[in-house]
């Protein structure tokens, strides 16, 4: 029995699908390229950092810790807009699926980047003065917001 595929629209046309997509890929892509990034850069003043100070290793882990948690960002708006999708699909939708990614995506990426860049020269620093481990945390936690702004657009983008 033949299979019966909608037929497309000027409002829902056919490739519409295809931005959607692009949206669930930008969300993946980025924010685990930035989570990469942030992860890499932390373990090299980790690594750097535990030759003299073993004992610290688990305090310098949570900007490890932070650069996941932005893919996982990431992660919820690919299954969103994953979800969403259908035959037919909307031009407006598609759009809109498909800022949704770039929003959670490049934000995260950046996210990502900054998370690195100060685990890695903070960790160092702490382990030379352990008074900075507050002004790092604190530093972390502003490089973690910029992925979750991201986060915030994307889901406002999703439900319009």
């Amino acid at each position: 029995m033949a299979k019966h595929v909608p037929e497309a629209t000027m409002d829902q046309p056919i490739y519409a699908s295809f931005f959607c997509v692009m949206g669930v890929t930008a969300a993946i892509v980025f924010t685990t390229l930035g989570a990469a990034y942030g992860t890499a850069k932390s373990c090299l003043g980790i690594a750097s950092m535990s030759i003299k100070h073993p004992e610290l290793i688990m305090k310098a882990i949570i900007p490890v810790v932070m650069a996941g948690i932005i893919a996982i960002y990431g992660l919820v708006v690919a299954v969103l807009l994953a979800g969403s999708l259908s035959p037919l699909y909307s031009s407006f939708t598609a759009f809109l699926n498909l800022g949704a990614g770039i929003a959670v995506g490049l934000s995260g990426m950046a996210s990502g980047f900054a998370i690195g860049i100060v685990g890695d020269a903070g960790i160092r620093a702490t382990a030379m003065q352990p008074k900075l481990f507050v002004g790092l945390v604190l530093i972390l936690i502003f490089a973690e917001v910029l992925g979750l702004y991201g986060l915030i657009v994307a889901i406002y983008l999703f439900t319009k």
